[in-house]
C-alpha cells in the first residue's frame, strides 16, 4: 500500500483497498442514531447495530451488511461528504475535508489497537443491540449526551 496515501489519493480515485483501508475501525457508524425531524439534529445512542461485535468493533457479516440490515448506510466515496452523522473523528470525513488522520489511526500509528488505547473507538462503550430495542421509544434510554 502506498504510504501517506490519504493525502494525495482523492476519496473517488482510491482502489477498494485503499478505501477500506481508510476506516478507522471506531464502530461509530455503527451506533444508531435519532434524528429530530424538526431541526435535523442528530443524537447518539450506546445501541449498537444487531451486526456490530461490540468487542472487536467490526461487523459481524460485513460482506452482507447491506442485505441483512435494511437500514444499514454503506459509505461511499459518492457519499460520505453528504452523511451528515459522520463523527468528527471519522477518517473518510477527515480526508474528505481536505485534513489529516490522527495520529491514532492505524494507518499513521502501525496498529490497529490505538484507536481503542486513546479512547476514540466505541470498544466497552455499548450498552444494548438493536435487537435488545422492543420499542422505538426504548432508544431513548441509551441516549449520549455528545457524540461518542
Amino acid at each position: 500500500m502506498d504510504d501517506a496515501y490519504w493525502k494525495t489519493t482523492p476519496l473517488e480515485a482510491m482502489s477498494p483497498s485503499q478505501w477500506e483501508q481508510l476506516c478507522d475501525g471506531c464502530g461509530k457508524c455503527c451506533l444508531s442514531k435519532l434524528e429530530d425531524e424538526d431541526t435535523g439534529e442528530i443524537y447518539w445512542t450506546s445501541v449498537g447495530c444487531r451486526l456490530f461485535d461490540g468487542a472487536t468493533c467490526r461487523c459481524a457479516d460485513y460482506a452482507n451488511r447491506l442485505a441483512r440490515v435494511p437500514d444499514c448506510v454503506g459509505l461511499t466515496p459518492e457519499n460520505v461528504r453528504t452523511i451528515s452523522w459522520l463523527p468528527s473523528t471519522c477518517a473518510y470525513r477527515l480526508v474528505g475535508e481536505g485534513h489529516d488522520l490522527y495520529w491514532w489511526h492505524h494507518l499513521v500509528s502501525g496498529s490497529r489497537e490505538t484507536v481503542h488505547e486513546a479512547g476514540v473507538s466505541v470498544r466497552g462503550k455499548l450498552t444494548a443491540s438493536e435487537d435488545d430495542m422492543a420499542e422505538p421509544e426504548d432508544y431513548f434510554d441509551h441516549m449520549l449526551d455528545e457524540e461518542p
